[in-house]
C-alpha cells in the first residue's frame, strides 16, 4: 500500500464512490439519489486537498481529505449544486449543507472526511492515511490536527482514540438530526510537536 498527496482526475469517480459509501448514510436525504450524489461529488472534489491510498495493483483503497484557507476536499458552490439538482434543488440543499460546514482555524489542521473501501477496512488503511495527514500538518507548520466524528460512528471514534485524538468539544445537531441521521458531533484533536518545535 502506498499513500500519495494530490488525487489525479482519473481517480475522482472512484473517490466520489468511496466518499458516498462512507457518508451516504449521513448525507443521503440531502445529496441523494446515489447517481446524482456521486456525479456531484465527482464534480466538486479538489484533488489537491486530499491524500489517497492505493494497493499494489493501483486500486483505490481510501481517501483522506482536508480543509485549508484555499478550499476543501469536498465543497462546491451553488452553481455545482444547480448543475446536478436544478435551481430549486440547489437552493434547499445549499442551505442544509451550510449548517454542517466546519470552519478552518489557523491553529489546527482540519481533516475533511476519511473513507476506506469496505473490503480494505481493518487492514491499516485508515491508520496510514491519518499518519500521513499528521505528517502533512506538521510539514505545514501546524501544532495540532482535528476532525469531527458523529455519535453513530463508534468504530471511527475508537480508531481516532487509538491514534492519540482526544475529545475537544461536542455539538448537538438539534432538529436537523432527523435530516442527517445523527444527534451529535464530537470534535477531536491530536496535538504534536511541529518540526520547528523539535529543532
Amino acid at each position: 500500500m502506498q499513500v500519495h498527496l494530490g488525487l489525479p482526475d482519473r481517480l475522482k469517480p472512484a473517490a466520489a464512490a468511496l466518499y458516498w459509501q462512507a457518508f451516504g448514510g449521513k448525507l443521503g436525504r440531502v445529496l441523494g439519489p446515489d447517481t446524482r450524489a456521486i456525479a456531484f461529488l465527482t464534480r466538486v472534489i479538489q484533488g489537491d486537498h486530499c491524500l489517497y491510498a492505493l494497493d499494489d495493483q493501483g486500486v483505490l483503497l481510501g481517501v483522506a481529505g482536508f480543509k485549508s484557507p484555499a478550499g476543501s476536499f469536498v465543497g462546491g458552490e451553488i452553481a455545482d449544486l444547480r448543475a446536478i439538482y436544478g435551481r430549486i434543488g440547489a437552493l434547499w440543499r445549499s442551505t442544509l449543507l451550510g449548517m454542517l460546514q466546519s470552519e478552518v482555524d489557523n491553529e489546527r489542521f482540519l481533516i475533511d472526511g476519511i473513507c476506506v473501501a469496505r473490503d480494505a477496512r481493518g487492514k491499516g488503511v485508515g491508520s496510514a492515511l491519518i499518519r500521513s495527514l499528521v505528517s502533512e500538518a506538521q510539514g505545514r507548520g501546524y501544532g495540532a490536527i482535528r476532525l469531527e466524528v458523529i455519535d453513530t460512528n463508534l468504530r471511527a471514534r475508537a480508531l481516532y482514540e487509538r491514534l492519540g485524538f482526544t475529545p475537544w468539544r461536542h455539538e448537538a445537531l438539534g432538529p436537523l438530526r432527523h435530516v442527517f441521521g445523527f444527534s451529535r458531533a464530537t470534535t477531536m484533536v491530536r496535538e504534536f510537536k511541529t518540526q520547528t518545535q523539535v529543532d
